[in-house]
Order: structure tokens, then C-alpha cells, then sequence
């Protein structure tokens, strides 16, 4: 644990205020964010009484609204600043929970859904970006404790939510919605701007640029696989986790696992890897853990749900803490492979583009998940589970093999000088 909190300590130390703050604000933005969407699956189906395909097919449209927009957002951070997209996606926000406190119409909830996605492609990518640049060379460790700090609210989030939800679901949305009012306001008093980094180069070359990027664009489908993996958290365990144990506290208990093995092993994670590994065999191994977490759930799955709730629930547990584990590697290596395989110039474009394919992958996956989910036949319960499993060996292997290649190493861009002969 002292070596956690040192190598943290060094890692805040070396960023810039403007840096640090960053990171202490991901705490309430994920503490905002996970009181409502751990039980957003649960309310939809149960409270409001959708199919669970409608509702994985409205999980996916978050996803796909969100990170499908991302080009949009990371062009826009690139080309005008971070800092005002950054404070309006989170203002945005405000208005997407509380419109979940106001409406239980499925059209009410689908735009809800959708402003909270839209939200998410504002800031996102601007406050990546802006984080790209103030890292400097220790970029995998300071989105490790960003994900780390954001991991505290997200641990906090759901135990929060649960509390609330004995109120009433609309009561957990209110509660988020003034927390982001909250933020906004933290962030128009105290981040300062930054120049842009794009100069002169229009948006179409700049999207031009990165859609001909053939290695940047193997490097993204195989790195989509990540998100289509990391969207189960919302759906695909705390359903089966709510389904073996027949208890909705269930849900809690895989974001606890999750949270917590996210903020205990995150920074320390990534420092070993880095001392030992490069950066795509990092974010190919934390892809094959994604995906291999989810092989004791495929092999239970098909047994009958009951009887004791720390047995039942044990394998969807290791489930969680498997995958965690892969996700703590995963992140923080893909985003500061962006700028290498991509543009340390066009960081916010390269990442919205990186999104974008990944909204795709994370829609269609979670639609055949919730459809598979849906099938409710005891001999086909294996069939979501593996496929997940199946989506991280396909992603951390093509990255492992565009390592071997020589295909993540930096090469000279339109922003970077040859090196002389």
C-alpha cells in the first residue's frame, strides 16, 4: 500500500495544477455518473417493464451516442481548446439526470439516455486530451491514477444509489444531476484554458489524416474490443449477478469488486507493467484478462439459480474481479498509445476517431448480448458469456501481434520532424 500511495504521490507530483485538478474532478463526475447507471438496467426492466433486449439495445444507444460522437468532441478540444467543452458536456449532464428525475416515458428516458451520452462526447475527450499534454512522459501512470480516482467515485456512486433507491430511482437521478451542477461550477472557477493544438489544419484534413491511418485504424478495431467488454458492467454482470442470487444488492457487490480492485491495483498495475513491458503487450495482455474473466460465469451460467447467495453468486464475483483486473492494465495503456499511433497535434481527433469504431463494436455487442440474455433457455446461458470472452481473445491477441510487428512504435507524423539519415 505505501508504494501505491508513493508511486501516486510521484505521479500527481509531475503533473501540472491545471493537471491535478483534472484529476480530482474525475472523482465527482464518476461519483455523479455511477449512482444512476448501475440500476439503470434493473429500473428499466423491472420497474418500468421493458425486455431486457430493449433495455441492452438502450444501454448500447448511451454508448453509441456517447462515444460515437467523440470524433465530434475530440476535433472540437483540438481545434477551439478543451476547457469550454470540457464545462459544457458537464452542464449538459445536468440537464440528462435531471431529466431522468422528471419523466418515466420511454421516449423521455431514450432522450435522457442520449443527453447523457452527448455529454460524455463533450468532456471526454476534451479533459483526455487536455491530459495528454500536461503528462508529458507519464501518461499510462496519470490516466492510471485518474482512473484510479475516478474509481473511488465510482465505488462510492452505487453504494450511494442503493441507499437512495429505497426512495425512489428519480430521487438517485435528482441527487446526480446537482452533484454535475456542482462540478460545472468547480470547473468555470478553476481550470484554466488551454491553446489549442491543432493550428492551422482544417477539420476535414484533420479527419482526413486520421480515416487514412491504415495502422491507427487496425490499432482501433482491435482496441474497440475494450469498451464492448467494459459496457458489461452495466449490463451483462449485474443481471446475472441479480439473477443467481435473486437479490438487487447483487448489483452493488460486483461495482464493489470492481471499484475496488480498480483503486487498490490500478497505479501499481501499470508502473510494473511499464518497467517490464511495452505499452501494446500491457494493453494486450489487460485485453486477454477482460475476456478471459468472463470464462467461470460461461461455465455456471447453465446451472440452476438458488441455494446459498455467496455460492451463487461467487462465480459472477471472480467474473468481476478477473476483468477488473484486466481493465486496470487495458486503459491507461490504449489512451497513451493514441498520440503514438495517431498525433501528439491531433490528439482529441485520434481519440474521438478511436471512439467512434468502439461505440460500434460496444452497441452491436451489447444488443446480441441482451438478446442472447433474453433467450432464457438454461442450456444457452454460456452463449453471452462466451462471446464476451471470445470479443477480449480477438482484441488482445491483434494487439499483441501489431506489438510483435512493430506496428505500435512511434514513426514520424506531419507533426513530428524525420529523423536525420
Amino acid at each position: 500500500m505505501r508504494g501505491h500511495v508513493g508511486e501516486a504521490g510521484r505521479t500527481m507530483r509531475a503533473l501540472t495544477p491545471a493537471g491535478r485538478m483534472l484529476i480530482i474532478n474525475q472523482f465527482g463526475i464518476c461519483l455523479g455518473f455511477y449512482m444512476v447507471l448501475p440500476f439503470l438496467a434493473g429500473y428499466l426492466r423491472d420497474d418500468l417493464g421493458l425486455a431486457t433486449a430493449l433495455v441492452g439495445t438502450i444501454i448500447g444507444v448511451r454508448t453509441l451516442s456517447q462515444q460515437g460522437l467523440y470524433l465530434v468532441g475530440g476535433t472540437v478540444a483540438d481545434h477551439i481548446g478543451p476547457r469550454v467543452i470540457i464545462i459544457a458536456g458537464c452542464g449538459l449532464r445536468v440537464v440528462a439526470f435531471g431529466l431522468f428525475a422528471v419523466t418515466t416515458s420511454l421516449p423521455g428516458i431514450v432522450t435522457a439516455t442520449v443527453l447523457i451520452g452527448v455529454a460524455g462526447a463533450l468532456f471526454s475527450p476534451a479533459v483526455a486530451t487536455y491530459l495528454t499534454h500536461e503528462a508529458a512522459e507519464r501518461r499510462a501512470e496519470a490516466f492510471a491514477l485518474s482512473n484510479v480516482v475516478g474509481n473511488a467515485g465510482t465505488l462510492l456512486g452505487p453504494v450511494v444509489g442503493a441507499l437512495l433507491l429505497g426512495v425512489d430511482f428519480r430521487l438517485v437521478s435528482a441527487v446526480a444531476a446537482v452533484i454535475f451542477a456542482i462540478m460545472t461550477v468547480i470547473q468555470l472557477t478553476m481550470l484554466p484554458p488551454r491553446a489549442p493544438q491543432a493550428g492551422k489544419t482544417g477539420v476535414l484534413r484533420s479527419w482526413g489524416e486520421v480515416v487514412t491511418n491504415r495502422r491507427f485504424g487496425a490499432f482501433t478495431l482491435a482496441g474497440s474490443a475494450y469498451f464492448a467488454l467494459y459496457n458489461q458492467l452495466y449490463l451483462a454482470l449485474p443481471l446475472e449477478a441479480e439473477r443467481v442470487t435473486g437479490h438487487p444488492a447483487a448489483v452493488s457487490a460486483v461495482f464493489v469488486v470492481s471499484t475496488v480492485a480498480g483503486i487498490v491495483l490500478g497505479v501499481p498495475l501499470v508502473a510494473a507493467c511499464r518497467r517490464r513491458w511495452s505499452a501494446g503487450r500491457s494493453a494486450a495482455t489487460g485485453l486477454l484478462l477482460m475476456g478471459g474473466g468472463f470464462l467461470p460465469v460461461a461455465l455456471t451460467a447453465p446451472w440452476p439459480a438458488g441455494g446459498s447467495t455467496v455460492v451463487a453468486g461467487l462465480p459472477v464475483l471472480v467474473s468481476t474481479l478477473v476483468f477488473s483486473v484486466g481493465v486496470a492494465i487495458t486503459h491507461p495503456f490504449l489512451i497513451a498509445l493514441i498520440p503514438v499511433v495517431g498525433s501528439e497535434r491531433l490528439v482529441g481527433t485520434y481519440y474521438g476517431y478511436f471512439y467512434l469504431i468502439s461505440a460500434l463494436a460496444a452497441f452491436g455487442i451489447s444488443a446480441g448480448v441482451g438478446a442472447l440474455l433474453d433467450l432464457g433457455h438454461a442450456g444457452l446461458r454460456w452463449a453471452p458469456f462466451t462471446l464476451l470472452l471470445l470479443a477480449g481473445l480477438a482484441g488482445g491477441g491483434t494487439i499483441a501481434l501489431m506489438q510483435h510487428r512493430g506496428r505500435l512504435d512511434a514513426r514520424p507524423s506531419p507533426d513530428r520532424a524525420p529523423a536525420s539519415a
